[in-house]
């Protein structure tokens, strides 16, 4: 084995003054040792040959031709970033112990492998003289370590071939492999910064199977000179056909190695980070294809360049270059192959693999570095596609919590945020909410513009922004209305004086002039003060109180006004229809369910049968939800309320499951709701109780919840859906972050909005909406429901669309429940392949 025989010389501008530097100092010391032992072996006493018709001379000069043909018969191994030769050295080594005496061999070889190699950088290789010394001097070290072993144990010089020399050589042959595959390893290991393990166990499992067959026929040769060396003239065609079957086996294994490293190398492209991926990349490469260093540049939007470097021994090197910057710095006599990255046509950047002398990619390499172009490609882009996505995403659940303008929460952050503050204190905590309105901004507006309308609303915004104590959540409403929730109060000191102070204050403060749109100005406002305990409402509800106080400010003349609810007719109402619900939920005969069969569009079977509640008051009469689910929402009520509905769907759906009838139910859940932790346990032991399946119940949510990215929310959906039951979005598409929402909660249905269902004709805005919907529910494997479908047109135009199921006028009113089951059964004997506008108008 030739050491490092396929292996250039690194200079220093190229490799760096340490490893060229290091490696030259081994040269050196190889190059002495073998000179050394080429004149001590020269100048040893041997015993003289025999007397026979070959002359010492001559004896020497067959020594060294039977090296010089050795290395020229060389095959040659790819290990790390260089190539190592294999060679028929155990052979010739073996031969010349027989026909020489053993201290002549290191000159023999120093002779022979030294011709052999510097024929071979002339018609093949270019190799610089000192990679020829190295070499050579590398092989004669090898020789004479082997020699020296074999030696100790006998002299195998003229000896008849025994049992006994035979070991003794294959010894010397077991010498001379290991010697010249740790010299290849430590000049790999040097040059390049590997490991010297892991290549000399590279190296020599390539050569094993050769080596056997190098002392083979080294015994086979000694044996045919001592019967008669006319029987070599069999050995030509046998030696060709072993060196076809060990250059088959190098490529065979080669072959295997590549394929097995470029799938492991294409498995870790798939990353869904940049840096992961070129990371992947660059090893990748280096792996794959033995590179000395590899390159790979990603485009950006603006043309410029992120270049990603790695030579497998420093750290990864990470390069922005400007956009036109060249990056071709390859050294001379560098081979670099240039790969440009692109998916679809579209540039995602290029991959650079930098071979070095005497590497050349081959029509494999070539092949597989195009194969492994194309998936670095695909990974980058779907890399990219995935970070503009999360940008999107990001800004889309901010935008979804924030007013755009003064980046202030807004309204939807302040109902979701302030009730999550709320539950976290105690009942009787008393909590204030101040709620400011600017007097006189129309004024503003259609004076001076809208966009001077817009700086006074951020300086007010940075204004209150710095008022603002830590805790306490600051959010902008409407138009020009503000709030600012203040969870903190001093226990020793009634709540009522403190909030006023607060908000005069606060008056005070924003009355400070300021200037807009050069127009020097003092903002005054009209705020509404509410005081209440944490556990007696809402934030829905201390808002709505919060601007009655607000208005009454305005309309009094002062500037500042509390909630009192002698003044407040909503409030004494709502309190009596929560005690009229109380007795409402006790009962059984008031609060009701209407329920309306969605239907499959393309064969009319129903998919599910969503429950609405209805509440026949005795003397208000009937109510629809609109009438008191938002003032059950602001109370206590609602837990019980929601467990209620849950109960009665359930009900129904176990008597369907009596009639062999498997359809779903589904059950609007309020977003408050979902702040209950306790509710997953609770709607479990009423799948329990009623012996109903999960997946046969289906909680629609709407997209409120999308907004809040509370952590409670997601530990009590993933919850339910831990139960088997199934998850709906309803209302879908009317939100700000639905598809950032799909990406945190595993969902079963789409409900489109029957806002986008009712113009879709007429709106080609609406009609994408819908056409987008039902795309990205196929894509995801979701059904999608279209509600409000209330025409034959709008039914065909939805099925033209595919969407898979509607609910409507236009197939059935919400019906009692004695009434359903006949209904149900009727769709599922007839199904057929297509929708008939049944209905149902005689249904309550």
């Amino acid at each position: 084995m030739g050491t490092g025989g396929s292996e250039r010389l690194v200079t220093a501008s190229r490799e760096g003054t340490g490893a060229a530097g290091r490696t030259f100092v081994l040269t050196l010391i190889v190059l002495a040792a073998a000179l050394s032992a080429a004149v001590v072996g020269l100048a040893t006493p041997a015993d003289p040959p025999p007397a026979g018709p070959l002359s010492p001379l001559s004896r020497l000069g067959i020594a060294a031709g039977v090296m010089a043909i050795a290395q020229l018969a060389r095959l040659r191994l790819r290990v790390a970033s260089g190539l190592v030769s294999v060679t028929w050295g155990e052979a010739a080594l073996i031969i010349g112990l027989y026909l020489a005496p053993a201290g002549w061999l290191p000159a023999a070889t120093f002779v022979g492998a030294g011709v052999a190699w510097l024929l071979l950088s002339f018609f093949s290789d270019r190799r610089t003289p000192i990679e020829i010394v190295h070499v050579t001097a590398s092989l004669t070290v090898a020789v004479a370590l082997a020699t020296t072993v074999t030696t100790a144990f006998g002299d195998p010089f003229r000896q008849a071939l025994s049992p006994a020399l035979a070991g003794v050589l294959a010894l010397g042959a077991l010498t001379y492999l290991l010697v010249t595959g740790w010299l290849a390893a430590l000049t790999l290991s040097l040059r390049h910064g590997r490991p010297i393990g892991s290549l000399l166990l590279r190296a020599l499992r390539g050569k094993l199977l050769m080596f056997v067959g190098n002392v083979l026929v080294g015994l086979v040769v000694i044996a045919m000179l001592d019967r008669d060396p006319r029987w070599l003239l069999l050995l030509p065609p046998a030696l060709w056909l072993l060196q076809q079957t060990y250059g088959h086996r190098l490529r065979a294994e080669d072959e295997r190695r590549l394929w097995q490293s470029f799938a492991g190398a294409t498995k870790e492209l798939n990353q869904l980070d940049e840096r992961a991926v070129a990371t992947a990349g660059v090893a990748g490469a280096l792996t794959l294809f033995g590179a000395e260093r590899v390159d790979v540049e990603v485009l950006r939007p603006d043309g410029r360049r992120r270049r990603y470097r790695g030579d497998g021994v420093t750290a990864l090197e990470e390069t922005d270059l400007a956009a036109g910057a060249s990056t071709d710095d390859a050294g001379e006599g560098d081979e670099v192959e240039v790969r440009p990255l692109a998916v679809g046509g579209v540039p995602v950047g290029d991959l650079r693999v930098r071979f070095s002398r005497p590497i050349e990619p081959d029509a494999r390499d070539q092949m597989a570095l195009s194969a492994f172009s194309d998936a670095l490609a695909s990974a980058l882009h779907d890399a990219a596609t995935h970070r503009q996505l999360q940008i999107m995403t990001e800004r889309s659940r901010y935008e979804a919590v924030h007013d755009q303008l003064t980046r202030l929460a807004n309204r939807a952050a302040l109902l979701l945020k302030g009730d999550v503050a709320l539950r976290q204190l105690d009942r009787d905590t008393p909590v204030t909410l101040l709620l400011l309105d600017l007097d006189h901004f129309k004024e503003v507006n259609d004076t001076l513009g809208h966009a001077a309308g817009d700086d006074l609303l951020r300086a007010t915004a940075a204004r209150l922004e710095a008022l603002k104590h830590p805790g306490e959540l600051l959010a902008r409403l409407d138009g020009d209305e503000f709030a600012l929730l203040v969870t903190g109060l001093d226990d020793g000191e009634s709540p009522m004086p403190q909030a006023l102070r607060r908000a005069r204050r606060i008056v005070e403060e924003l009355a400070a002039p300021t200037e807009v749109a050069g127009v020097t100005m003092s903002v005054e406002v009209s705020v509404g003060v509410v005081v209440a305990a944490a556990g007696t409402a809402d934030m829905a509800e201390l808002v709505r109180r919060a601007e009655n106080a607000m208005y009454q400010a305005k309309t009094g003349g002062d500037s500042v006004a509390w909630y009192d609810s002698a003044k407040d007719e909503a409030s004494t109402d709502r309190l009596a229809l929560l005690a009229e619900l109380r007795e409402a939920l006790e009962g059984d005969d008031q609060l009701v369910l209407a329920l309306q069969p969605a239907v499959n569009l393309s064969t009319g079977a129903p998919t599910g049968v969503e429950a609405l509640i209805r509440w026949r008051h005795p003397r208000r009469g009937p109510l629809s939800p609109f009438d008191f689910v938002r003032v059950i929402e602001g109370s206590d009520l609602l837990g019980p309320f929601t467990r209620y509905v849950v109960d009665k769907a359930l009900t129904v759906a176990a008597e369907w499951a009596s009639h062999g009838m498997d359809v779903p139910i589904s059950v609007n859940l309020s977003a408050r709701s979902l702040l209950d932790p306790r509710l997953p346990a609770d709607i479990g032991e009423l799948l329990r109780r009623h012996r109903v399946p999960a997946h046969r119940l289906v909680l629609e949510i709407t997209e409120t919840v999308v907004l809040s990215e509370l952590e409670i929310i997601d530990e009590v959906l993933g919850s339910l859906r831990d139960l088997g039951v199934q998850l709906s979005v309803d209302d879908f598409g009317t939100g700000f972050s639905s598809l950032t929402f799909l990406t945190r909660i595993a969902v079963d249905e789409l409900k489109v909005d029957r806002s986008f269902v009712r113009k879709m004709a007429d709106s080609p805005e609406a009609a994408a909406i819908v056409r987008t919907t039902v795309g990205l529910g196929r894509e995801l494997g979701l059904r999608v429901v279209a509600e409000g479908v209330e025409t034959a047109d709008q039914r065909a135009a939805l099925a033209a669309l595919g969407c898979s199921a509607a609910q409507g006028y236009h197939f059935f009113k919400p019906m009692p429940a004695d009434k359903i089951v006949a209904v149900l059964r009727s769709l599922l004997d007839s199904a057929q392949a297509q929708v008939f506008p049944l209905r149902a108008d005689g249904a309550s």
